[in-house]
């Protein structure tokens, strides 16, 4: 049993994991959710009419949605999760310093094992969120040379937003609404299959069997709008479709977007070389 603290007074006694935060900004994790800002005020002022469990939020208003994780660094056990910088910049260069780790073959974060695991037994807390590709070829915690826990990965073939559905927007929005990471980065690589099939599909004009062609499908407006640009078509259409998945989590309403506009969160790009193992940034 913790007390949840605000800076007003302290709430009452919960069985949950709460940080201090100062008030208003004031967020009770309770079973695994962190409250709206009304719930919790509500919490604040003792009101036990307030039925928690059935009105599962996570900060989903514009200001509550991000204000809040920033002081997630500061449990009440007085453990650090996480890195003290945030900042979406300072993330960034974590990622790009890693993956030249990785392409120097200097990793820092080689093994794995059970004990790994022991601290993150009760939360997660991580640095960035990675939509990338399924391709086996693709682990973007090898490749930056990230911890366990330090990324939140969503895999998709294609690594793309449009179309995706609920699974793919609906992670992203939790990893910045729930657990607080201000960098969101889609990563494409090399040679990827699901747009060279995009691209064959273009050509041969057929139809794939099953739900590979709704997949296809979707990626094919990248392909399209690269098809007549100089270079390598495949490299072009890989590109394109990486920043067609910038472009809509930047706009993506109404978690993303209002957190992208007010500087809180980042969204970038970038393209992993399967030969080399560099990433490269878009931006």
């Amino acid at each position: 049993m913790i007390r949840a603290e605000t800076s007003a007074k302290p709430l009452v006694t919960e069985t949950a994991t709460h940080y201090k935060v100062p008030f208003p900004y004031c967020v009770l994790r309770w079973k695994g959710y962190a409250l709206s800002q009304e719930i919790c005020e509500q919490k604040a002022k003792g009101n036990p009419a307030v039925d928690y469990s059935s009105r599962r939020r996570f900060l989903l208003s514009a200001g509550a949605a991000f204000v809040a994780p920033a002081f997630f660094d500061t449990p009440l056990d007085g453990q650090s999760h996480g890195p003290s910088d945030r900042r979406p910049d300072a993330i960034l260069n974590r990622l790009v310093e890693g993956n030249r780790h990785f392409v120097a073959g200097t990793l820092t974060h080689s093994g794995r094992s059970p004990k790994d695991f022991t601290a993150l037994a009760l939360g997660q807390n991580p640095v960035a969120a990675v939509l990338g590709c399924a391709d086996s070829r693709v682990p973007p915690e090898i490749l930056f040379d990230q911890g366990v826990g330090d990324l939140f990965i969503i895999r998709v073939a294609g690594n793309y937003v449009s179309g995706a559905g609920a699974s793919v927007k609906g992670s992203l929005e939790y990893a910045v609404a729930e657990l607080g990471v201000t960098l969101l980065l889609v990563l494409g690589h090399s040679q990827c299959g699901a747009v060279k099939a995009a691209i064959q599909h273009l050509h041969d004009n057929d139809a794939l069997p099953g739900a590979i062609n709704d997949l296809v499908n979707t990626i094919k407006p990248a392909v399209l709008e690269s098809k007549d640009k100089p270079g390598d078509g495949l490299e072009n259409a890989i590109r394109a479709n990486v920043r067609r998945s910038v472009e809509r989590l930047r706009t993506l309403e109404p978690v993303i977007a209002p957190t992208v506009r007010s500087g809180k969160v980042r969204v970038e790009g970038a393209v992993y070389d399967l030969a080399s193992g560099k990433v490269q940034l878009m931006s």
